[in-house]
């Protein structure tokens, strides 16, 4: 197997734990294919079934759920190491709730659901680790659910500049997509989201300077 894909599979929860000889050895008993797709491609409509194991080991795949009236929310952005919809994989009814397209050129390992269940039955850290997994999912949709359905437009804004503050380990941060995206993520309107942004660097909050955003005052945020 490709040292990059080894490398790509060893920061995927499933795997975590196991070094990458581990991985390598441990997946030279299972089959699996390589799957290459171009840049907007569609993996996956809403209500398609989920027939595969797939983690992304190139590239960026980005879910969406779209309203009867046609208004798309971004889900979620997997990016190398992430799993396609672990939590389907087993389920009674596998039909995704969500549509799936390729940011880029992606490239996919792949297994069958029997391949997964194999690794599952004879190791117990995939095992716990695909647990874990599934635990994690729950968390996130709960979070998610409370931002969306709950949260302001100005704290969905302040939400997510502490949380890329966070990630990045600095008060400067650097917002990897664009603001239509944004707020695409959060189901409101790009009007609304410059508005509050705009708002912000009023009021001596933030620094805007394009895609980098300092965080000058927390505080003034959450008010």
């Amino acid at each position: 197997m490709e040292s990059d894909v080894i490398k790509a599979l060893s920061s995927c929860p499933l795997f975590a734990g196991m070094s990458e000889l581990e991985i390598e050895i441990m997946l030279g008993s299972v089959n699996y294919q390589l799957i290459s797709m171009p840049s907007h491609e569609l993996y996956a409509l809403a209500g398609m079934p989920c027939k595969y194991v797939d983690v992304v080991t190139k590239g960026k795949l980005i879910c969406r759920m779209a309203a009867l009236s046609g208004k798309q929310v971004e889900v979620s952005r997997l990016h190398s190491g992430n799993m396609v919809a672990p939590a389907f994989i087993f389920s009674k009814d596998r039909s995704l709730p969500v549509s799936v397209e390729t940011d880029g050129k992606v490239q996919l390992f792949r297994m069958r659901p029997e391949e997964l269940k194999r690794l599952i039955d004879v190791d117990e850290t995939i095992r716990m680790n695909y647990i874990r997994i599934l635990s994690n999912i729950d968390v996130f949709l709960t979070q998610k659910m409370k931002v969306l359905s709950l949260f302001t437009i100005r704290e969905k804004v302040a939400y997510l500049l502490m949380e890329c503050s966070g990630e990045q380990g600095s008060n400067e941060v650097h917002l990897e997509r664009s603001r239509q995206e944004i707020a695409d993520s959060f189901g409101i309107q790009k009007f609304s989201l410059l508005r509050v942004l705009s708002d912000f660097e009023k009021e001596g909050a933030i620094e805007i300077h394009g895609r980098t955003i300092k965080i000058l005052d927390r505080r003034k945020m959450l008010r």
